[in-house]
């Protein structure tokens, strides 16, 4: 998948390593307001640049050309486009400028000082090997120069003078201008990436003068490429050459599948899914936080970091849960947002299969408010009703309809910011076929889905009713009544009581989420704007006070 070319254009001076993430990205979004960018204009916008930076190291932050703001959405957007499997890789080209270099092949001395090279004195060939060597052997990827690392002003346009000047301190040699492009890639990372790419680029005739490489949390790679060898300014001819190599070693792009008869059956439902696979060897297990009929969570580590890990035991192994399995990967894989839990990947190879996500220190909200006995303030519950919000209304936007929202399935992490999780019965709308009936868990299920009727994601807003009734009540939904009594009074329109002392514009708000018409049930995204407004009426209140 390419993006349109544009031009490249001068660098800013190098920054200090002082500067940091948070004043990186924060300058990138005063800039890109300040000159009134058309996507600054979304009310998420800086949400959005913070979200993009923290999936990136530090390090990106050092590189980004504050003269060139607009390089970090094409950045955004090529990361995200990478998260769509079949446009993977995505790759961007676009002419930077044209360097003076004599016949030999080595920059004219008086135009070196305009390019940094990755390790001064060394060969443009050489680099090369410095960068596989550095990246392939460490299994990380780290930044092995600064972007502002080139000086790409044009020198087309230099003087007589000059070039006579130049000419004459080269002596006899012949000289030449030589066009430089960018060429970004974007992809699933793996092992032996890098060398991939330059393999690619190499066998296409391009020499590699400069590289940055990233890697997000995420698992995708943001590998940036300074080349020469291309003959012409004009970008269309090496779109299509591109296009072409990567065509033709497509297998080097694809993961490997096991030939267990279980994985097939689960790979055939998670197209690629040998990008995600987990490196056992890697995988630590820790304590067990919970277990459930097929299987148990437990607190573990992967490379490094916390993670949580779903298991299923051999024993209960169906093709009923390994559909439930692959479609939990699948639709994981495909989701990023602050308030969805992140996915780390999958182990699909016997004897393990386990899905790993982020681990979500702060428990599930539905220990918060009924183990611990927590009442929350108003503004606590608004601000865990806009997270469980904005997770949702993120999934609904992607065509997700989740089917099991409840407290137990919203997650805090250690700044008690709320994550949806567990997409164990979630599906993608667009899928056809019919909606399972009953699929949920009775207290929070909506009547329609009780009913057997037909139901779309408007069901998800039923049980959100549900759970802001929970964050203002602190008590279980029916807690007198056994789940399947509970299932039965709410197919007669039965509701919870509403709370005596809870705000009008929140109660208001619940009866509209659980309307029994699934037609006259607000949106998530109305439902945002509702609480968002009931947050700055509080504010306005308490000022003044």
């Amino acid at each position: 998948m390419e993006l349109l070319e544009g031009v490249g254009e001068s660098p800013s001076p190098p920054r200090g390593f002082a500067v940091s993430q948070y004043e990186v990205w924060n300058d990138v979004y005063d800039r890109l307001v300040g000159s009134c960018h058309e996507e600054a204009a979304a009310p998420d916008f800086r949400e959005q640049i913070e979200a993009h930076f923290n999936r990136l190291p530090p390090s990106y932050g050092f590189d980004v050309n504050l003269e060139k703001v607009e390089d970090v959405l094409l950045h955004r957007k090529i990361l995200q486009l990478a998260k769509i499997p079949e446009m993977r890789p995505v790759f961007h080209v676009r002419f930077m400028e044209s360097i003076l270099t004599r016949i030999d092949g080595d920059d004219d001395p008086h135009r070196s000082k305009n390019c940094t090279s990755l390790s001064r004195g060394c060969h443009a060939e050489h680099r090369k090997d410095i960068l596989l060597d550095n990246r392939d052997s460490e299994n990380e990827i780290e930044p092995l120069s600064k972007l502002e690392g080139l000086n790409l002003d044009s020198r087309k346009n230099a003087n007589d003078s000059e070039e006579q000047s130049i000419m004459a301190a080269s002596g006899s040699q012949e000289l030449s201008w030589v066009p430089l492009h960018e060429i970004i890639f974007s992809t699933i990372d793996k092992p032996k990436l890098l060398s991939q790419l330059s393999a690619l680029l190499s066998d296409m005739g391009l020499n590699i003068r400069e590289a940055h490489v990233f890697s997000t949390n995420d698992g995708y790679s943001l590998d940036v490429f300074v080349v020469d060898g291309w003959p012409s300014e004009d970008t269309d001819g090496l779109h299509k050459a591109l296009d072409k190599a990567i065509a033709g070693s497509e297998a080097a792009w694809s993961g490997s599948s096991p030939s267990h008869s279980v994985v097939d059956r689960i790979q055939r439902g998670i197209p690629n899914l040998g990008d995600w696979e987990i490196d056992q060897r890697f995988l630590k297990m820790g304590e067990k936080i919970a277990s459930g009929s097929c299987g148990d969570l437990y607190h573990g580590t992967y490379l490094g970091q916390d993670v949580a890990i779903k298991t299923i035991r051999a024993e209960n192994l169906s093709e009923a849960l390994e559909v439930e399995f692959a479609q939990e990967v699948a639709i994981l894989r495909e989701v990023q947002h602050r308030n969805v839990v992140r996915f780390v990947g999958a182990c699909t190879k016997p004897p393990q299969l386990c899905i790993v996500t982020e681990f979500m220190s702060g428990g599930s909200l539905y220990d918060f408010l009924h183990k611990h006995q927590n009442i929350l303030e108003l503004s606590f519950l608004l601000k865990f009703a806009i997270d469980v919000c904005k997770g949702m209304e993120y999934l609904h936007r992607t065509d997700v309809i989740h089917r099991d929202l409840k407290t137990a399935n919203l997650l805090m992490d250690s700044d008690n910011v709320v994550k949806v999780a567990d997409f164990g019965v979630a599906r993608f709308q667009n899928q056809g076929g019919t909606m399972t009936a009953e699929t949920g868990t009775y207290r929070w299920m909506a009547p329609e889905v009780i009913n057997h009727q037909p139901y779309d994601q408007k069901a998800d807003v039923f049980s959100f009713g549900i759970v802001l009734w929970e964050l203002a009540t602190s008590k279980v939904p029916y807690d007198n009544l056994t789940p399947l009594q509970a299932a039965l009074g709410v197919r007669e329109g039965m509701r919870p009581s509403l709370p005596e002392n809870a705000h009008p514009r929140l109660l208001a708000l619940m009866q509209r989420c659980w309307n029994g018409d699934p037609r006259e049930r607000p949106s998530f995204l109305e439902i945002g704007i509702e609480l968002e407004d009931l947050v700055q009426e509080m504010t306005k209140d308490t000022a003044k006070k």
